[in-house]
């Protein structure tokens, strides 16, 4: 997309606060006091994002006699499950395209486990009362380009034929009618497969519910080691030690306490912001009437929705490695791609020209090879983790913890079968060559939008290999 030439889009940016929306909320809570000392638990869950606390949350639903310990580095919510867009969708598999490529003989199988997984997010939600402006919308994906529209057409048949998909294709017409864009040559509404929430507001929720059951959090409290002790584990931290029985690793893309699985991911920046209110007139204007989540189907994509008080939030497009990246504060700013999100913006909902940015703020996204998470045990089955979920996290983590719990238990199920759960990516080089072959794959991907979503040589022999670059 190139900005309108009329509009000065940075001017919409001119009172943002560099800050996440979501955590600039005076309803934050205030955090809980550091570990201090020697405390011993059944179970120690390292990570206050929704990865650790679903694993906390339903490790107590599960046997509510267990005591578990979660520990935090910074605050409950501060990383990536405050950060994010607030899409919470059904699939496991980072979008059903990518499932069916990579495990075609297991993807009814995992998009059913999927549907119930988020179904059971939503039990969730109601069952603690977490007030989270949870709203099962749906997502719409939609085309910019005309052959993104044929894309889109003969995925639906697809799905409706093969895979009993409720999936609705909407042409030019039907589209604007349900979000008016001059943009949009045609649609895909799955009207039941994501619901949108705060994400903070969920992260805050989650850890009130886990309280509430017994378990016990530390936050500001950093795990520095993990070691063997006797029959389980031992964490140090920054004021003390917590021995365990087992341990669930829920720190995603900061680096892992198991050293192996560090080249398993690459933090890759995402970046968003967030309009004021729209006026009734300025909501009129652009329909939207069903609050769906959108998505554009090119391969450097945005994402985009509403709020519960009508502001949009928008982010995406840029998908940012810098050479042997890792996850700092300053790469949480960009303004280059605040000014060309801005502009891409205004080329979208033109209409809404004269709005502000409020908001403006990047997060870190733990990104594999293959988009989707994998799983795994270490030191003789006493830890395990699940990490590598690439910017859809926000509803299947909750899965992933249950992976977790089964392979701590010992227990042998339907999940832990499946070839998704039983193998991993393939891991990122070392530099330089991880950095090279990401640029490669960048300027790739970008000259594809360009061409009709034809893919190069490169991009063949990456699809063939099994990997790719995402966020």
């Amino acid at each position: 997309m190139d900005p309108v030439p009329s509009l000065d889009p940075t001017r919409s940016l001119a009172d943002a606060t560099p800050v996440p929306f979501w955590l600039d909320d005076p309803a934050r809570p205030a955090a809980l006091p550091a570990l201090t000392g020697e405390e011993h638990c059944d179970l120690a869950v390292v990570g206050g994002g929704y990865s650790g606390l679903w694993t906390a949350l339903i490790a107590k639903e599960r046997n509510p006699s267990r005591d578990v310990v979660l520990i935090e580095g910074q605050e409950i919510g501060w990383a990536a499950s405050g950060r994010n867009g607030g899409f919470c969708a059904a699939s496991l598999t980072h979008g059903f395209w990518n499932g069916l490529e990579r495990w075609p003989d297991e993807i009814r199988t995992l998009e059913a486990m999927g549907e119930h997984n988020l179904d059971e997010i939503e039990a969730a939600v109601k069952r603690y009362g977490i007030d989270c402006a949870y709203e099962r919308t749906g997502e719409l994906a939609v085309a910019t380009a005309p052959y993104q529209a044929d894309e889109l057409r003969e995925g639906a048949e697809l799905l409706a034929n093969e895979y009993g998909s409720d999936a609705v294709f909407l042409d030019r017409d039907e589209v604007q009618a349900q979000v008016k864009s001059p943009t949009y040559h045609a649609g895909l509404w799955d009207k039941n497969g994501c619901a949108m929430v705060n994400p903070a507001k969920l992260a805050w929720g989650l850890k009130a519910a886990c309280r509430s059951l017994g378990v016990r959090i530390y936050e500001h409290t950093q795990a520095t080691r993990l070691a063997a002790h006797g029959a389980g584990m031992v964490l140090t931290t920054g004021y003390g030690r917590l021995y365990a029985g087992r341990v669930a690793l829920g720190t995603n893309v900061f680096p892992n306490l198991v050293r192996r699985l560090r080249s398993y991911v690459v933090p890759v920046y995402d970046y968003a912001m967030m309009t004021e209110p729209l006026s009734d007139e300025q909501l009129a204007s652009i329909g939207w009437q069903n609050r769906q989540g959108i998505g554009d189907s090119a391969n450097h994509f945005h994402y985009y929705r509403l709020s519960e008080d009508n502001r949009i939030l928008w982010g995406g497009y840029d998908a940012v490695y810098d050479f042997n990246q890792k996850v700092s504060a300053e790469h949480d700013q960009r303004p280059a791609t605040f000014a060309k999100l801005a502009g891409h913006f205004f080329e979208t909902f033109p209409q809404l020209e004269g709005l502000r940015f409020t908001h403006t703020w990047g997060g870190a996204i733990d990104t594999c090879s293959r988009f989707s998470a994998f799983f795994g045990t270490a030191h003789k089955g006493k830890v395990a983790y699940a990490m590598g979920y690439t910017g859809l996290g926000v509803g299947a983590t909750r899965f992933g913890a249950e992976v977790m719990l089964d392979k701590l238990d010992g227990r042998s199920t339907e999940r832990t079968e499946l070839k998704m759960v039983r193998t991993k990516p393939i891991p990122f080089p070392p530099e330089p060559v991880r950095w090279v072959g990401i640029e490669l794959t960048q300027r790739a991907l970008t000259r594809a939008d360009a061409n009709e979503g034809k893919r190069n040589l490169w991009l063949k022999a990456l699809d063939k290999a099994g990997m790719g670059f995402d966020s």
